[in-house]
């Protein structure tokens, strides 16, 4: 077992970690390359923030005592920005790309519960698009786990002898789902979630920075557009509640402001879903909640 970055009640403040984000790696050797053990825990924390509120109404989560599926991400963002800053992960921190994300919610968490979180590098291979690797996190609460998460991120670096993808699909056409619902991403709404998650990434803040990295205009967080499809769902009449699982594959960028539909069909084991362009024939993301 790797040796464990302790913190109690607080997690690490995010400015300092924003600062090693921009600190120059040594060049990555994909023949030598090995990922760390690495592991960070944030014991007895509150479950609720000052921006618990704001994220609600971002995502579209109602107000009441249980906190959104999605919210344990947000509580445990500087444990994962902590462990992809360390000096010994070898992958630069501007460029990673999120592959996939999936959340088993055991048990809905009330407001007010204290929470230990533990966050750790987990699985990690050679894909045909780079390194993919998982960034695995449990929350607990008095010592049993009510919630984990397991993201899988991408640093791109072809090689033509390495392995596929791990949940790799192949292209095809589109499912057609009979359920459908707009959805709406204003020009500011990159910033206005970074402000609430602590997810500063320059491509969700601004054109300008946005170009820096190759998109003609700021884009929508993956966790936003997770959470806001999850929380449309969750307000369905046939919205079975906790135990459940929720498993998306994030697919082609919602640049802001924009305009997309989101699509699902039930059935009695889960519901599967997809977030597409506003004309419906590009996906921004795809996933399936599968009733535990």
């Amino acid at each position: 077992m790797p040796a464990s970055l302790i913190f109690r009640h607080a997690p690490p403040p995010l400015l300092p970690l924003f600062a090693r984000a921009f600190r120059r790696r040594p060049k990555v050797d994909p023949d030598t390359l090995t990922l760390p053990a690495l592991e960070a825990r944030l014991l007895g924390t509150a479950s609720v923030t000052p921006a618990l509120a704001n994220y609600r109404s971002l995502c579209g989560f109602p107000g009441g005592s249980q906190l959104p599926a999605t919210w344990p991400h947000i509580l445990a963002f500087p444990l994962h920005l902590r462990l992809l800053t360390d000096t010994t992960f070898p992958l630069p921190l501007l460029g990673l790309v999120h592959l996939r994300n999936r959340i088993v919610q055991h048990r809905a968490i009330a407001e007010g519960e204290a929470l230990d979180i533990r966050v750790y590098l987990g699985n990690w291979v050679r894909s045909h698009r780079g390194i993919e690797f998982d960034l695995v996190t449990d929350v607990m609460v008095a010592g049993r786990t009510v919630w984990q998460e397991t993201s899988t991120n991408l640093y791109r670096q072809a090689k033509p002898e390495a392995t596929e993808s791990r949940g790799q699909t192949q292209p095809g056409d589109l499912p057609r789902y009979p359920n459908s619902l707009e959805v709406r991403a204003d020009a500011a709404l990159g910033r206005r979630y970074g402000a609430v998650s602590g997810d500063r990434n320059p491509i969700h803040l601004h054109p300008v920075t946005a170009r820096l990295f190759g998109f003609p205009r700021a884009i929508a967080h993956g966790m936003w557009s997770q959470a806001h499809c999850l929380a449309l769902l969750q307000q369905q009449p046939e919205w079975r509640g906790s135990p459940f699982a929720v498993a998306c594959q994030f697919k082609k960028p919602l640049l802001l402001p924009g305009t997309a539909q989101l699509n699902w069909k039930t059935d009695t084991s889960g519901w599967a879903f997809q977030l597409l362009n506003r004309q419906g024939d590009a996906p921004h993301l795809s996933g399936r909640i599968d009733w535990l």
